[in-house]
């Protein structure tokens, strides 16, 4: 992964001290020459914890105490800010179904708010960071993110090509908090593991393959895509069953707003996507008055095509997904 791109850039990330946003920290400071790596984050705790992990780069890192609700402060913050990585983000599906006023106000004001303080900052590049639950939602988290998605999109046609705003979109995270490999480790201990569908599946993905997609689309980006990393699938119950093979399986059926399977290119969305050799990349149905496809060289889609996780040509075994959980050690 070349970022030679970033040097001497002021790269922030909202969420900095959650799962994704700590691991994006880390590859920024260590891989990159970034003038200067900003955490955005309302928790005090985390942030004082990574002043001590990362002390080493402390005349690179900064820290910003801030919620991505509070226009003000995303304008304070992004003062000098050449680079927005935007993860911050309400995330659970079951509370959020109960709390939809919570997912409302971080997922899509918040996301406006995001937006408009980096027009308003002359912010040169915005990644959204999205979720496979966006396409076709099923659920508020999913409606939310699919909000967002459309602000960032949007926003270009009122950004004068001087602020550029861009997404990814991805599946379930291995090893991040609150992930399934967290929830089984526990449930293991009491001998019986819950799988709510015994057909489900699910795309999977690794916290540093995530981090490498958002560093390549900003890279690769105009404004207006949608990066889709060609991620393999497997059934939720094989995994359980690799993961605690000694446990029993007691099927409790599908929760409030959760999906049988995922979608992350929907046929609609095929019809403006071209396919790369590592990701499909969604263009807008409208330009910006600007080209936005033939900076990248990809093959358009047949119709009807759609990336399920259920019809998706690349399947983890046990020994792929052993190699998955080896590469998070």
């Amino acid at each position: 992964m070349n970022l030679d791109f970033l040097k001497g850039k002021s790269v922030l990330v909202t969420g900095g001290t959650g799962s994704f946003g700590q691991r994006c920290i880390r590859t920024l400071l260590e891989n990159s020459d970034a003038r200067r790596v900003i955490v955005f984050s309302r928790d005090e705790l985390k942030q004082s914890q990574m002043l001590t992990t990362f002390a080493k780069y402390e005349d690179r890192l900064r820290f910003f105490l801030g919620d991505v609700r509070d226009l003000a402060r995303l304008n304070r913050a992004f003062n000098g800010v050449d680079i927005v990585i935007h993860a911050a983000a309400l995330k659970q599906v079951p509370p959020l179904e109960y709390n939809p006023s919570e997912a409302i106000q971080t997922n899509i004001i918040g996301t406006q708010n995001v937006v408009d303080a980096a027009i308003d900052q002359g912010v040169e590049k915005v990644m959204l960071i999205s979720t496979d639950k966006a396409a076709n939602p099923a659920n508020l988290y999913g409606a939310t993110k699919l909000c967002a998605e459309r602000s960032c999109i949007s926003s270009n046609f009122y950004a004068g090509g001087k602020t550029r705003l861009s997404a990814v979109r991805y599946g379930n995270v291995l090893g991040s908090r609150g992930s399934l490999l967290k929830l089984v480790e526990e449930q293991r201990k009491t001998g019986v593991v819950l799988l709510t569908h015994e057909e489900m599946t699910r795309f999977w993905i690794t916290l540093d393959q995530g981090v490498e997609l958002v560093l390549n689309g900003l890279e690769r980006m105009k404004g207006g895509e949608i990066f889709i990393p060609k991620i393999p699938s497997m059934r939720v119950g094989d995994l359980l069953k690799a993961l605690a093979p000694e446990c029993e399986l007691k099927v409790i059926g599908i929760r409030p707003g959760e999906k049988l399977h995922e979608v992350l290119v929907t046929p609609e969305e095929a019809r403006h996507t071209v396919e790369l050799e590592d990701v499909y990349v969604i263009f807008p149905e409208f330009s910006f008055g600007r080209d936005l496809v033939s900076h990248l060289n990809g093959k358009s889609l047949e119709d009807g095509f759609a990336f399920t996780s259920d019809k998706n040509t690349d399947w983890l075994d046990e020994a792929g997904l052993k190699k998955l959980l080896d590469s998070l050690k």
